[in-house]
């Protein structure tokens, strides 16, 4: 077995589950995947919207499938895995929101480390079992700026700031890769995981309700941003590329958030191994799941 894992493109027919499939960066990594003859699966809240986007894909609905699923709702979670016996050859945790206020999910966490970190660590504990190649989470270079509490990681005692729990999100999104791949790699698992950064994206993420204060990233998103083909390039070098294990994959150029896609690094916090590992335990409380060894 190579010690980067079997890309997926030398696989036979493969399936790549995609989760947010529907919209943005998620459509266009599912547009991509199809194209290089992959078998795709779109896991999606809105199922009308994944049944237009399956009918664009190359193939359509002879070929690929459309599954409901709700990463802010546990149970909805549990509801897909469930239901879902086919062996998977890559599993893509693209879904992701951005909220302007204090939200929460329908088990009452704080809706995007819940539904950005949470639901996709559930989901990954449930299915890894079915995957045999590689499991690949969209995180963002905002992971920076992340600083988890794991006392308070559902923001019940700190004040609130929106961008600061996005950022935390997605510091958690990395954080997850680290410790998957070291236990993946303890294990000596065929399976290989990987965080990607898409860079500055013009998507649905940045879109904000009449009367909310804009970030300066609601700003320059319209001026500096790329498409969603774009953003997907980090993706799809995390899905197909032979890169190390644990890999951040971004953008070339523009401090790494537009054009092209090459192996990025992390931030000291990203690499710090007992934070990891204490985010890991809280997440397996928190969700009730264990991902197997």
């Amino acid at each position: 077995m190579p010690s980067h894992g079997t890309p997926p493109n030398a696989l036979r027919d493969p399936t790549v589950l995609i989760t947010g499939a529907n919209s943005g960066i998620g459509r266009a990594t599912a547009q991509a995947v199809a194209s290089r003859g992959s078998r795709v699966v779109l896991a999606v809240r809105n199922r009308a919207a994944g049944d237009a986007v399956v009918d664009e894909l190359v193939g359509g609905r002879d070929r690929h499938v459309v599954a409901q699923l709700d990463l802010a709702d546990l149970d909805s979670v549990r509801r897909f895995a469930d239901q879902w016996t086919e062996p998977i050859d890559v599993l893509v945790n693209n879904a992701g929101v951005a909220t302007p206020r204090l939200l929460r999910t329908a088990d009452g966490f704080e809706m995007q480390f819940g539904t950005n970190h949470l639901g996709h660590f559930a989901l990954t504990a449930l299915l890894l079992p079915l995957v045999s190649s590689r499991v690949v989470t969209v995180a963002s270079q905002a992971e920076r700026a992340g600083r988890l509490d794991l006392d308070d990681l559902n923001w019940s005692r700190r004040p609130f700031r929106n961008s600061r729990a996005y950022a935390d999100s997605k510091l958690a999104n990395v954080l997850f890769t680290q410790e998957l791949t070291r236990r993946l790699t303890a294990s000596r698992s065929p399976v290989t995981a990987y965080s990607a950064h898409p860079g500055l994206v013009r998507t649905a993420i940045y879109d904000r309700p009449p009367g909310t204060t804009p970030t300066i990233w609601d700003r320059l998103v319209p001026i500096l941003g790329q498409d969603p083909d774009a953003g997907a390039l980090p993706v799809l070098l995390a899905i197909f590329g032979d890169i190390a294990p644990g890999s951040f994959t971004g953008p070339r150029h523009f401090a790494n958030m537009r054009g092209g896609a090459h192996v990025i690094g992390l931030s000291k916090q990203a690499r710090d191994h007992q934070l990891a590992a204490g985010l890991w335990a809280a997440s397996e409380r928190l969700t009730s799941t264990q991902v197997p060894a």
